[in-house]
């Protein structure tokens, strides 16, 4: 009875240490890329700071940028769930950036995954882009007409798909937007002295947000 336990549990265990160690590269990933550039750090340095080998690495990611990607494609399904759940009272495209807000605010690294590292991060590298960038929208707009749906049922569902849909699109496009200005400025020292970059972002990222809402006629 004990090896029949022992042989179901098995596959459970390697793949919890499977995840575990998936987290432990994004994690340290996200910590290097922050403290010395997304260029100056290497999978060597990664994989040795995770504790692992060169070759365990790429038994999770084919790249270091496909490990960039991984973590905003992770990203996708917390904003997707936050959005739903913002106050009946918000407009959608409030809801939209308080969801990334506090999506980002329970991961590590926080905001700063989807800039760190920057550009091949910032959702404007050309290598799979289109893809990082269809789910994002997709992700958002399934979540928006979930939204509207409830709290604006009479709305025809033709027309709730397409308010959903250009809503989500302008959205991922405030957000990169927001990273490229980012990028620029901190590329060539523009940012505020003793300003941290994570606010700097964020503060793009909202004033980003307030151009959509102007043009939406949100309050």
């Amino acid at each position: 009875m004990s090896e029949q336990v022992t042989r179901e549990t098995e596959p459970g265990r390697r793949d919890r240490k499977k995840a575990a160690t998936r987290r432990t590269l994004l994690q340290t990933a996200t910590r290097m890329f922050a403290e010395r550039g997304y260029q100056e750090t290497t999978v060597k340095d990664i994989a040795a700071a995770a504790g692992v080998t060169e070759r365990t690495f790429f038994r999770y990611f084919p790249s270091k940028e496909d490990l960039v990607f991984a973590e905003i494609l992770d990203f996708v399904p917390l904003v997707r769930q936050e959005i739903p759940r913002r106050p009946p009272g918000e407009p959608p495209l409030t809801a939209v950036l308080n969801s990334l807000l506090a999506a980002a605010a329970g991961i590590d690294g926080g905001l700063a995954i989807l800039f760190v590292g920057a550009p091949p991060r910032a959702l404007t590298g050309q290598t799979r882009r289109t893809h990082v960038l269809t789910d994002f929208e997709d992700g958002i707009a399934a979540a928006l007409t979930e939204r509207l749906a409830a709290f604006a049922p009479q709305e025809p569902p033709c027309r709730r798909d397409l308010r959903a849909s250009v809503l989500a699109r302008a959205s991922v496009a405030a957000v990169r937007s927001a990273l490229l200005i980012h990028t620029r400025d901190h590329a060539r020292g523009d940012g505020e002295a003793g300003s941290p970059a994570l606010e700097d972002f964020r503060t793009l990222l909202e004033e980003a947000f307030a151009v959509l809402r102007a043009q939406d006629g949100e309050a």
